[in-house]
Parts: structure tokens; sequence; C-alpha cells
């Protein structure tokens, strides 16, 4: 439970967090948000790690000018995080299969699985795209594209193209607009909604697919 608390904490109020980090680790900061989004998309198990909100607020704190970090290299890193964390989880997925999604397995539950799969079928290849503005999904997409056999180098170009979209819109929708007064003076209201417009989408799609499922065993 005190995991749980934490990584809330982390993520309501990452923009204290990220000054912090900034403030003690400085140049050593590019590493660790490095870790944190390639983690985020690379490891199926790690779907609860920040990504929009990480971005958005990295972004927002480079632009007032007192982190030392630069906005260019911030945001090629993060790309690089991007691209090389899903390739690492498409690689699992092709290696371990869909036997890892359990009923009764919090984190790797059947449900994502199954909910991605569903995505995937119904947008293609670009779902590789899709999916990197859904949180979630974001994480177990790469994985299944690993399973369904997807052809390595079509996804590669997918994933780069989605995984450059995703961090520079983010990065720099907050990097030009993190610092406005009411947006800054309210930033834990505006990572709930990140958050909230994130979630809502695959919430849908899962409750929608439920639906199906129950009409077509009636």
């Amino acid at each position: 439970m005190e995991i749980i608390k934490t990584i809330i904490d982390f993520i309501l109020h990452i923009d204290v967090h990220l000054s912090q980090i900034t403030r003690d680790y400085q140049g050593w900061t590019y590493l660790i948000l490095f870790a944190i989004i390639f983690a985020e998309t690379g490891f199926v198990v790690t779907p609860f790690l920040p990504g929009d909100s990480l971005l958005f607020a990295a972004g927002a704190l480079i632009a007032t000018g007192q982190t030392g970090l630069d906005i260019t290299l911030i945001a090629i890193i993060l790309v690089i995080a991007a691209f090389t964390g899903n390739t690492v989880n498409y690689l699992l997925g092709s290696y371990l299969g869909p036997k890892v999604f359990k009923e009764n397995n919090k984190i790797l539950k059947l449900e994502y699985y199954l909910s991605t799969k569903a995505f995937f079928d119904k947008h293609g290849g670009k779902a590789v795209i899709f999916s990197r503005f859904l949180p979630i999904i974001r994480t177990i997409a790469p994985f299944v594209a690993g399973v369904g056999r997807m052809p390595f180098l079509r996804y590669s170009l997918y994933n780069i193209a989605g995984g450059a979209a995703w961090v520079l819109s983010f990065l720099f929708i907050g990097f030009f607009f993190g610092n406005i007064p009411i947006i800054k003076q309210n930033f834990t209201l505006v990572v709930m909604a990140i958050i909230l417009v994130s979630i809502v989408p695959p919430i849908y799609a899962a409750i929608k697919g439920k639906r199906t499922k129950k009409a077509e065993v009636k």
C-alpha cells in the first residue's frame, strides 16, 4: 500500500518531485527521465508509471529556465527512450506469448490483453501509433504486436513515428503552456485532467467489449 501511495503522490505532484530531482541530480536528470519513460513503455508490468504527465511537467519545468536542462536534448533522449522501450516490449511479446496474461493477475490482467488485441484488430499497424496516447494500452500494445508476430521492420516504423509524436507533443505542450499562471497555480488539477482524458477511451473500450460479449452469449 505504501508503494501505491508513493506512486500516486509522485504522479499528482509530479512538478514538485521533478523540481527536486533536477535540483538534487542536475545532469543525471536526463538519465532518470530516460529510465522512467523506457520502463513505462518497455516493461509490460509497469503500466502505472507516469508518461503523459511526466512529459508535460518536464516541458513546463524546462521552460522556467531554472533547471539547466536543454529542451532539444531532453526531447531526443526521451524519443530514444520511448522507441527502445517499445522495442524491448515487442521482443518480450514475441518470446513469451500471451500466456503471461491471467484472469486473476492484478497487473497482467487478461482483459488488458484482450482489449488491446481488439484495438489492434480494429486499427491494424496504426494501433502502434494511436496506443502511445492511451495509458495501459500504450504499455501492452508493443507486447501484443510481438505476440502477433507483426513484421519487425513494419513495427519499428510505426514505433518511431508514434514515439516521436507522443513525446514531442506532450513535452512541447508543457514547454509552451505549462507556465501560464492559471495552469501553474492548478498544476495538480491539470495533471489529473490529463490522466482522466487519457484513461477514458480504454475504459470505454473495455466496457463496450464486455457488453458485446454479454450480448453474444445471450
